[in-house]
């Protein structure tokens, strides 16, 4: 008789609790009709390591996750309305110099009275000026509004601050001292000519054809492949030049629309985009710091509750600027309201270079999480105040 020991890889154990979580969380907030963004960073939190800690790996949940930023401006890119998001240049363009230089100068209100030097000021600024790509899309999605004007306009504004992350970053890079190689910055201005170009080709082109296009379309395994390596393949190049990945595989998307093959490469992706998503979220509710979040919660849903209500007037200001009306505009802003999973990076920045202490980056990462869970609410909100 032979006798066969198996042994369980511990990221698989990992992966089942993670799913079993969100499914036991998931329906109890779909019987109190909450998005499942909310499950997701609560799974997150339950069995990171200020949780349960089963599940522990956070670098590969992060990574994963990441995966799931990408996957979902493919899907907008196939969805979106290239004529009209051309249209919007001006909102997502000035718009988020605005965006960007208000929420300087909101912080640097608080931070002339608590003796702030600049450098930290520029930081939190860029900190708060940034909106979740993951969080908007999805609630977008969810709405059915991904394809309506304020969708659209939206759409825009979080592509535009997208593209803004990178000389932001260069910013940052001066503030601490730290300039970037000239040779880094003459990549990442090739790349943003080649992203023109490729925007250029798309407008220009009415219909796309893909080599093999005709035996791609009846082999549905051949089809996860073809699409599983354009969007990614085209991540890859716009992260070459020291650009976003998202950006490459929006545009991924937008070729794929007008290749008319959104059909199968939905299909294909679909169930892909789904767990990464997820597993996006569940890295944020990881990062929270439960002990420092009981000893600081008042504080930190003061700035919670600043950063919602400044981010929403400012973002409103914009709208209605660009021709919104009232209505729309205060809730297109209320949808940009919340923090972006990219100020992440410029709190680990600040933290690591030295120009914020442990605690102040503790508070942002706090903050952004905070804000990331209660974003769902802040839109229904709005939305049942201004359209009812």
């Amino acid at each position: 008789m032979i006798i066969v020991s198996a042994v369980v890889d511990p990221i698989l154990i990992s992966l089942v609790l993670l799913a079993v979580s969100i499914i036991v969380v998931g329906l109890v907030l779909r019987k109190l009709k909450q998005p499942y963004i909310i499950a997701y960073i609560l799974a997150g939190l339950l069995l990171g390591s200020d949780g349960l800690a089963i599940v522990t790996d956070q670098s590969l949940i992060t990574s994963l996750g990441s995966f799931g930023l990408i996957l979902l401006l493919f899907f907008i890119g196939m969805e979106i309305c290239l004529p009209s998001l051309i249209a919007n240049w001006r909102i997502s363009i000035f718009g988020t110099l605005a965006q960007v230089n208000f929420s300087i100068g909101a912080v640097w209100l608080i931070g002339a009275a608590l003796s702030w030097p600049f450098y930290r000021i520029v930081m939190l600024g860029f900190v708060i000026s940034l909106s979740s790509t993951a969080v908007v899309v999805k609630l977008l999605q969810d709405r059915n509004e991904t394809t309506t004007k304020i969708g659209q306009s939206v759409i825009a504004i979080l592509l535009a601050q997208d593209i803004f992350v990178v000389p932001m970053l260069i910013i940052l890079g001066y503030l601490t001292g730290e300039k970037p190689e000239l040779s880094e910055m003459l990549l990442q201005l090739a790349g943003g000519v080649v992203l023109v170009v490729a925007m250029f080709f798309l407008i220009k082109k009415d219909k796309v054809k893909f080599p093999f296009h005709e035996t791609i379309e009846q082999d549905r395994e051949l089809q996860v492949f073809v699409a599983f390596a354009l969007c990614f393949g085209f991540a890859i190049i716009t992260a070459f030049f020291g650009l976003s990945a998202a950006l490459g595989s929006f545009i991924a998307g937008i070729l794929v629309s007008k290749a008319k093959s959104t059909a199968w490469v939905h299909e294909s992706l679909h169930s892909f985009r789904v767990v990464f998503v997820a597993l996006f979220f569940v890295s944020v509710g990881m990062l929270i710091d439960v002990q420092f979040l009981k000893e600081n919660i008042i504080l930190i849903l003061q700035f919670v509750g600043i950063v919602f209500i400044t981010n929403n007037l400012i973002n409103a200001v914009v709208a209605k600027y660009f021709g919104q009306s009232w209505k729309n505009a205060i809730y297109a802003g209320a949808i940009l309201a919340q923090i972006g999973e990219f100020s992440f990076i410029f709190g680990m920045t600040g933290f690591t270079s030295g120009l914020i202490t442990d605690f102040t980056y503790q508070l942002i990462v706090s903050i952004i999480s905070i804000s990331l869970i209660l974003s769902p609410f802040w839109v229904a909100i709005m939305h049942k105040l201004t359209h009812n």
